[in-house]
């Protein structure tokens, strides 16, 4: 079974053009229920450059389908045998103002859109810079 993946390496996500986010914002949590945004958030920005896209993906799908410690080898192999959308869809990258770096190993940490950080990575000439999806087509 072909394994697909959503990690890059030495590359900046910036937002999305047609965010309208001016900053960093924390995904507001919603009727005491965690959204993907909340999720990806948690993860990422208190364990900068430990994951990769694809467990950051992974876990949220497990942690909303409720798996069991037993059950997440095999629902990781199914859930990778078809692609999935990258982080270039999170919505921490369209709506709420964070761009995403991966390193060299696939690792990622966020940058808050307007900090001195986030610019450095926009405007580096040793990695690939690509923009979020848009929300509108």
């Amino acid at each position: 079974m072909k394994q697909h993946t959503t990690n890059y390496q030495n590359t900046f996500i910036e937002i999305a053009e047609d965010s309208t986010a001016n900053k960093g914002e924390i995904p507001p949590v919603k009727e005491d229920k965690k959204t993907v945004a909340n999720i990806q958030f948690d993860m990422v920005s208190k364990h900068p450059y430990k994951f990769t896209s694809d467990d950051v993906l992974f876990h949220v799908y497990a942690e909303r389908k409720d798996l069991t410690e037993s059950e997440l080898e095999e629902a990781r192999k199914d859930f990778f045998s078809k692609g999935q959308a990258c982080l270039r869809a999170s919505p921490l990258t369209k709506r709420y103002g964070w761009g995403i770096h991966h390193d060299k190993d696939g690792k990622i940490a966020m940058y808050a859109f307007g900090t001195r950080e986030y610019e450095k990575f926009v405007n580096s000439k040793e990695i690939k810079v690509v923009k979020a999806m848009k929300s509108a087509k």
